[in-house]
């Protein structure tokens, strides 16, 4: 079996992370320009955290690097069948939900900050961190993920 990183959806699913972290803020995801397959390698074993969601009416998780998977308590098969919503505790998502309704409104936002929760329950607050919409190669909304560095558990 490949590792994560080498499916062709985790791959074509970095591409579209990275085009439109670039295309929102101008940034580049890394730094180089690796190969499609090489920059999904590089991201997925990155020491940030990167995640995303897709755009169904309660958006399931389809993304997350290892940092995320480890943070999250999470494996693979579990964080992709996760609702993005339950990634924050009860009192906290409502909140969560006013973020990504800022960010579908404006793009992105840079410096977001807020309370997670891991599968164990293990509490975390996320600071500096990076939430945009995900664009298809055509320009249409396909989700929305996040990339933060800073992250103390509480």
């Amino acid at each position: 079996m490949n590792p994560i990183w080498q499916t062709a959806p985790v791959i074509a699913q970095t591409q579209t992370i990275a085009r439109s972290l670039k295309h929102f803020t101008g940034r580049d995801l890394l730094p180089g320009g690796p190969s499609a397959a090489g920059l999904a390698e590089k991201v997925f074993h990155a020491p940030f955290v990167l995640v995303a969601h897709g755009t169904e009416a309660d958006p399931v998780l389809n993304y997350g690097n290892a940092t995320a998977l480890t943070l999250w308590e999470m494996s693979w098969e579990e964080l992709t069948r996760t609702p993005s919503r339950l990634t924050a505790e009860a009192p906290n998502r409502e909140e969560r939900a006013r973020l990504l309704a800022t960010v579908a409104q404006h793009g992105f936002i840079g410096d977001y900050s807020g309370i997670r929760i891991s599968k164990n329950g293990r509490r975390f607050r996320i600071a500096q961190a990076t939430v945009w919409n995900l664009l298809t190669p055509e320009g249409l909304p396909c989700g929305q993920a996040a990339l933060f560095s800073h992250w103390e558990f509480l």
